[in-house]
């Protein structure tokens, strides 16, 4: 006698991965835009097809069975491939169209992103671009797992399996207060940097990894006891003069101006750059429209922020 084949569905796998990453069947329901008791019905109805239990419900949320993991596992993977294949259908023209999804880090989407976005729904009327922040190392993990159709990053990427396009090379300079007698001089020494306290981001940023490099080469001084999580925490506190830090050149363009009490002031002989590129899976179906957006960017960084170096 066969076996009945599990009714399942991609719209039951597509509730239940909402449900995890939320944790919970109101905010579930919501991202999905249905009623919370039909997003109960559906797991309950995915999870009697499977005749096993994939969740738990707990009081601070849910909580995946070991089987419930592993089913989540190969549910990404298998709406990650039906994607694919949405893709590669529509990668027989290179028009933008339809919705792509973009993750961007907060210390630069805010700053490059608006100017991209005008330009890009200038000539493309039909795209809708849904942007998310997130932080560098989870941009990648959620890149891999079909989250982001694209991510905006800074490089390099840790994943042999990604396409990068790059894109420029930001400025990061270093920020004082107007109060410190460094402020006073048009560009720093390397000399002055000797002891200097610098406060940084949490190395969950990419940049923290090249303040620290920098910090070790001239002998400044790393603050241990205060990592910040946003560029706006670290200008608040080198105002106070409780130390300096380094600051990429989009943000300070765009939020310190000539009358600030905070300075940016590039060292001698040591410029400091990140590296920025559009990141995307290989193998994707979309990538000619994905090399169009690349060069996008690529323009409007040319012509609305000079201080950017090219890279491609």
């Amino acid at each position: 006698m066969a076996v009945p084949e599990p009714a399942l569905t991609l719209k039951q796998m597509r509730y239940l991965l909402a449900l995890v990453d939320t944790g919970h069947f109101r905010d579930a329901a919501e991202r999905c835009g249905i009623a919370q008791p039909s997003l109960s019905v559906q797991i309950q109805n995915l999870e009697a097809s499977l005749g096993t239990k994939l969740i738990e419900r707990r009081r601070t949320g849910v909580v995946l069975t070991p089987i419930g993991r592993e089913v989540v596992s190969r549910a990404r993977r298998v709406l990650l491939d039906v994607q694919e294949i949405v893709d590669v259908a529509s990668s027989s023209h290179r028009d933008l169209v339809g919705t792509i999804r973009l993750g961007v880090k907060p210390t630069l989407g805010p700053y490059l992103l608006p100017c991209v976005v005008a330009a890009l729904h200038r000539d493309n009327p039909d795209l809708k671009l849904y942007i998310r922040e997130g932080a560098p190392h989870d941009l990648e993990t959620e890149l891999a797992l079909g989250t982001h159709d694209l991510i905006l990053a800074q490089l390099p990427v840790r994943s042999s399996n990604l396409v990068v396009e790059r894109l420029f090379r930001e400025p990061v300079y270093l920020a004082v207060s107007t109060e410190h007698p460094i402020a006073q001089h048009e560009t720093v020494a390397p000399e002055d940097m000797q002891g200097l306290p610098i406060l940084t981001l949490t190395p969950d940023f990419h940049l923290h990894d090249q303040v620290h490099a920098l910090c070790e080469e001239l002998g400044a001084n790393l603050v241990r006891d205060y990592e910040g999580t946003s560029l706006d925490a670290l200008r608040q506190m080198v105002a106070m003069n409780t130390g300096a830090t380094f600051l990429p050149a989009l943000y300070a363009n765009s939020e310190i101006r000539s009358d600030s009490d905070v300075a940016v002031r590039a060292i001698r002989g040591r410029a400091m750059s990140r590296s920025i590129g559009l990141v995307w899976r290989k193998g994707a179906g979309r990538a000619p429209a994905y090399g169009d957006i690349a060069d996008v960017i690529r323009r409007v960084a040319r012509q609305e922020f000079p201080m950017l170096i090219p890279e491609a």
